[in-house]
C-alpha cells in the first residue's frame, strides 16, 4: 500500500469543497468565485482550446516569483505568479499536472493567478502570492478568495524519497510518503497566511485520472497539450 501525506494541521479546519460548474465554453468555475460578480475566471480543459482569448502571462520556470501588471500584455517574463487590479486585465497560467490557484480580494477587488507544480509548491509561490496582494494593496488575507484548481492528485502524483522529504514542513509524516498531495499542500500555505478556510475552494479532479477531459504530462509526456486557468476583473 502507497503511503500518502495525510498528517492533520494543527487544531480544526475545514475547506469549502463547493460545487464546479463547466460554461458552454468548456472551462470549468469555482462556485466560491462565482459569488464575486465583478469577477472572470474560469479553468481550462481539452474543451476550452480558444479560452480566455489574449491574456497576460509568464515563462514559468517553477518559481516564487510573482509578477504586478498595470495593463502590460503578452509574455512578461519569468515567473510563476501575476497579481493585477487593472479593470480588464486578464492574467493566466498554463498547466498540465501542476496546481492552478486563482485569488481575488473581494474588499480591495485585486486578483492574481499562480502555478504551482512540486517545486513551485515547496518553494510556496501561493503564499508569495498573498504576500504580494497585502504589500501592492494592503490586501487582507481574511478577505481574500482562492480557487485551487484540477491538477495531479495524490491518487496518482508517486514521489521519491528526496521530494517527499521536502514537504515535512506540511506534512510531518512526508519522509516515508511515496504520494504527494499537492493541491492540500497550497490550501494549508493559504491557511497559514490566514485566510479563511470558508474562501479555499478546492477542485478534487486529478488531471491524470480524468482522461477525456484534462491534459496531463505524466500520462502523456511530450504529447500533452496545456489548460490556461485565468482571471481577471470586468471591465
Amino acid at each position: 500500500m502507497s503511503a500518502q501525506l495525510s498528517a492533520p494541521l494543527p487544531g480544526s479546519y475545514h475547506l469549502n469543497r463547493q460545487m464546479w460548474s463547466t460554461n458552454t465554453e468548456g472551462v470549468l468555475e469555482s462556485a466560491l468565485l462565482k459569488q464575486l460578480p465583478w469577477l472572470r475566471h474560469g479553468f481550462g480543459t481539452r474543451l476550452s482550446a480558444h479560452w480566455p482569448g489574449e491574456y497576460t502571462q509568464l515563462k514559468q520556470i517553477h518559481s516564487d516569483i510573482v509578477f504586478l501588471v498595470d495593463g502590460a500584455s503578452g509574455c512578461l517574463g519569468e515567473g510563476d505568479a501575476l497579481v493585477t487590479a487593472k479593470e480588464a486585465q486578464i492574467i493566466g497560467v498554463r498547466t498540465a499536472d501542476c496546481v492552478p490557484v486563482l485569488f481575488a480580494d473581494a474588499e480591495k477587488r485585486v486578483v492574481a493567478v499562480a502555478h504551482a507544480g512540486w517545486r513551485g509548491t515547496v518553494a510556496e509561490i501561493a503564499r508569495r502570492t498573498v504576500e504580494r496582494m497585502r504589500q501592492e494593496f494592503g490586501s487582507d488575507p481574511r478577505r481574500i478568495y482562492a480557487a485551487i484548481g484540477p491538477s495531479i492528485g495524490p491518487c496518482c502524483f508517486e514521489v521519491g524519497s528526496e521530494v517527499a522529504r521536502q514537504f515535512v514542513p506540511y506534512f510531518p509524516n512526508a519522509a516515508r510518503a511515496t504520494h504527494v498531495d499537492l493541491k492540500e499542500t497550497n490550501a494549508r500555505q493559504l491557511l497559514e497566511m490566514g485566510m479563511n478556510p470558508d474562501h479555499i475552494d478546492v477542485s478534487s479532479l486529478c488531471t491524470m485520472c480524468e482522461t477525456e477531459r484534462f491534459h496531463s504530462f505524466r500520462r502523456d509526456k511530450q504529447m500533452a497539450g496545456r489548460m490556461i486557468s485565468a482571471i481577471g476583473i470586468q471591465g
